[in-house]
């Protein structure tokens, strides 16, 4: 293979890399310690000044493991990242190539591409020049542009209209080669199948005129509507880089050459084929480029509807806002709004961005994100969300995220990426296709050798024929599709039900699991608890007791406490002031109130402080029983109640867990609530195992404790309290607040935050697993079957060859057959 753009440099280009958190000299020799370490460099030298590690690596040192490296000797080393739009790709070769350019480019940390979105997700040094990066890819023969992270509307838009031209144009080529292969194609027919036919052609046009009108036709069709096969596959033949275009230019082009030969031999060169090869394969090559033209038509239209998820999103966005400035109502592109507006929303119109109520009274269709249908009251200091829908009334907010900041460009951005990730199934993918197109460069030779030798007669006709079979029938486009276009869909579909994976793998990740283990406040329950019992020890009053301890627990935000200053207020007492308050974390919480000192907590806090709660201990139990949460309040070091506050269960919470138990998964539920809670809860719901007593930086060793005895877990909590938990588990699930869906820690956002959206998610993984197996199961079964039908395998047997024009056929319903396969994705039914 000649050395090509596509090449890796043979020697690396040094590479700056910045790196934060660097305070002192042997923070220095430090990070050049861990650099210096890694496989294949061959210099590095850290300037403390410039926060700059400057490093060369030989031919076989990485980037990646360099930034590895950098960040595991704890520092920041500076990276970002960029999507480029890639246009030019047709099949998984293309991709390989594209990515191997990308990654090869200096300043490069990782890369991916996918054929589906026709996207590049690029990791990079901040400071790498990534002109060069474009200009690789150029070199390499595909266009490569940027696309800006608040590229929003326009970017899809400009993508919708390319896929229409590109449409509009394959639609235009193929009905082109079409109307001039059909005279072609049949005539040929009628040879075969209509007796007389050939003996009335060669009495009224003569046998050669029409090879000469053939010729004629048939290099029409590949020239004109098929020349773009030729303009991607040539140089890429020529580069040592061969694709799916260049199997198209070998077989439908030696067809027509030797077609050619065959015509103008018998003029110039009598006796120059061997008697009997003089055969001519022109409507074969046509017949080729048409259909193939077809196909990709087919795959453009199904392709455009693996991307309707993002369409419908963006669809959701306000183009204009009406925006007061400087004393006038000005209406507003929605790019030109900023953080600090007032902005003006009347009946019927959209909310353009997310914000905060001023004045005037509205309802709002919030159903993009909570999947309710019922519009939500909005008055003075209530958010709103840009893309939902003003019904009745007017109001005026303040602008409080714009741009890439709001709600639905968070969304739009989720998709996005997940979209473009690849699976670590695809890495097998990815071996199989870098020598896929070769290989069959190489089949189709080893066809041509073994049928020209060892053939029968006419060898030289049989031998040409089933190598621009086996050259035609290959298909690597199916195999390059088979993963990206099952991604795209099924995350497009989680997005329409309120399931964001921020992370790709996270579809996988998820397939695998065999734990789920669940957060029960604000996850398994409703997360607003209530004051349900009080009962104090003899020698104290109820309301004096309630009213102290609501004093302590109004210098607390946490639900519980909050649910304790409710119930005091529904009684008519109005708490004292408290001071000197101190919250000890998973145990409890005092203060001194009206001088006395009053401390209120778990059985555990009180333990802390040496107090007894033996005398309310039977009283604890039927509490735990009923599932309730107890609290003790101590005053002044004595015991003086017990009082327990309950956190109603979701009503969904058992139907999900009824459904993870028939998907065959094990149901864990991890608290901080006392055992005797927990436990109720859990048989109410059907749980299999509690941890219970939980503080929160225990709920890591949970986790891993669970990893350790059950395998792949998924943790499910609110995503702010259960960050680590959620960051531990193999997968993370976020219960998301309605607006607030940035949550860091976790692979997947329950948008809506409907518990039944855990066990829908795991069952859109299942069936988009399953349906990558069956494109890859069909992707690769065609191949592996076909080609070998196409080299002859048959023809000792029962005497069957394969058609270049059968093949053709077979070639071009691969794909699409992979792509409507993928689509089925779009009907999945949530729990």
């Amino acid at each position: 293979m000649s050395h090509s753009a596509a090449a890796t440099p043979s020697i690396p280009q040094p590479i700056d890399i910045p790196v934060a958190g660097m305070t002192c000299a042997s923070c220095v020799r430090r990070v050049e310690k861990a650099i210096a370490a890694v496989p294949g460099v061959v210099h590095a030298a850290v300037n403390l000044a410039a926060e700059r590690a400057h490093v060369q690596l030989d031919r076989g040192g990485r980037l990646p493991d360099v930034v590895d490296a950098i960040r595991k000797a704890g520092y920041d080393p500076g990276t970002h990242t960029v999507d480029l739009a890639i246009q030019g790709m047709t099949c998984a070769g293309c991709v390989a190539r594209v990515e191997k350019v990308v990654r090869a480019a200096p300043g490069v940390v990782e890369a991916a591409v996918n054929l589906a979105t026709e996207r590049a997700s690029l990791t990079l040094v901040d400071g790498a020049d990534l002109d060069a990066v474009i200009a690789a890819v150029a070199k390499a023969g595909y266009d490569a542009r940027p696309i800006g992270a608040n590229d929003g509307a326009g970017q899809t838009d400009r993508e919708r209209a390319a896929r229409a031209a590109e449409i509009s144009a394959l639609r235009g080529a193929a009905a082109v080669a079409a109307a001039a292969t059909l005279p072609l194609f049949a005539v040929e027919m009628a040879r075969h199948a209509v007796p007389g036919f050939h003996h009335w052609l060669a009495a009224t046009v003569g046998e050669q005129p029409w090879r000469w009108v053939s010729l004629v036709l048939a290099a029409f069709v590949l020239a004109v509507p098929g020349g773009r096969f030729f303009a991607k596959g040539v140089p890429n033949l020529l580069r040592g880089t061969p694709d799916m275009n260049s199997l198209v230019v070998l077989g439908a082009g030696a067809a027509f050459l030797y077609s050619a030969v065959a015509t103008v031999a018998p003029l110039v060169a009598p006796g120059l084929l061997p008697a009997g090869t003089d055969n001519v394969y022109f409507e074969a090559a046509s017949v080729i480029v048409t259909l193939i033209l077809v196909g990709r038509l087919f795959e453009a239209r199904a392709k455009g509807r693996t991307s309707e998820a993002i369409k419908h999103l963006l669809t959701l966005q306000a183009k204009t806002a009406r925006v007061e400035r400087r004393g006038q109502v000005v209406e507003l592109p929605i790019a030109e709004v900023v953080v600090g507006d007032i902005i003006l929303v009347r009946p019927g119109e959209r909310v353009p961005v997310d914000g905060a109520v001023l004045d005037g009274s509205s309802y709002v269709d919030e159903s993009m994100i909570t999947g309710e249908p019922l519009p939500v009251e909005k008055g003075p200091g209530a958010a709103v969300v840009g893309g939902t829908v003003n019904k009745a009334g007017a109001f005026r907010f303040r602008a409080e995220k714009v741009g890439a900041a709001t709600l639905l460009s968070q969304i739009v951005r989720m998709v996005e990426t997940a979209q473009g990730a690849k699976l670590p199934i695809q890495a097998m993918v990815d071996r199989v296709t870098a020598w896929f197109v070769p290989a069959v460069m190489v089949a189709a030779l080893l066809t041509f050798a073994a049928w020209y030798f060892f053939g029968p007669a006419p060898a030289l006709s049989y031998a040409l024929v089933n190598a621009v079979a086996v050259l035609i029938i290959a298909c690597p486009c199916a195999m390059g599709l088979a993963t990206p276009t099952s991604i795209m869909v099924g995350t497009g579909k989680a997005a329409e039900l309120g399931i964001l994976f921020r992370q790709g793998d996270a579809l996988q990740g998820l397939r695998d699991v065999t734990t789920v283990a669940f957060d029960k406040t604000g996850t398994l329950t409703l997360g607003r608890p209530t004051l349900t019992d009080l009962a104090v020890v003899d020698g104290f009053e109820d309301g004096e007791v309630l009213r102290l301890v609501a004093a302590v627990e109004g210098r607390s935000e946490h639900p519980i406490a909050q649910a304790i200053v409710a119930g005091a207020q529904a009684r008519g007492l109005t708490p004292p002031v408290a001071e000197g308050f101190q919250a000890v974390p998973g145990f409890g919480a005092q203060a001194r109130v009206d001088g006395r000192v009053v401390a209120v907590g778990a059985d555990r806090y009180m333990a802390r402080l040496g107090i007894g709660v033996a005398p309310v201990a039977e009283t604890a139990a039927r509490l735990g029983g009923e599932g309730k949460s107890p609290l003790y309040v101590a005053i002044d070091g004595h015991l003086a109640a017990i009082l327990a506050v309950a956190d109603p269960v979701k009503p969904e919470a058992a139907e999900v867990v009824r459904a993870l138990h028939a998907a065959g998964l094990k149901v864990i539920m991890v608290t901080g609530d006392n055992r005797r809670t927990a436990e109720a809860v859990a048989r109410t719901l059907g749980i299999d195992d509690v941890a219970a007593e939980v503080l929160p930086e225990g709920k890591v060793a949970a986790v891993k404790d669970l990893q350790r005895r059950h395998g792949r877990v998924a943790f499910a909590g609110d995503g702010v309290n259960d960050a680590p938990a959620l960051a531990t588990a193999d997968v993370g699930l976020a219960m998301g607040a309605g607006t607030d869906i940035a949550i860091e820690a976790a692979d997947v956002v329950l948008v809506r935050g409907d518990l039944r959206g855990v066990a829908t998610a795991i069952a859109l993984s299942r069936a988009v697993l399953g349906n990558i197996r069956q494109n890859l199961a069909w992707a690769f079964g065609y191949n592996v079957v076909l080609i070998p039908v196409a080299a002859g395998a048959l023809y000792p047997l029962w005497g069957l060859l394969l058609s270049p024009m059968v093949a053709a056929g077979a070639m071009a319903l691969s794909s699409v057959s992979v792509l409507t396969n993928a689509l089925r994705l779009r009907r999945f039914r949530p729990l």
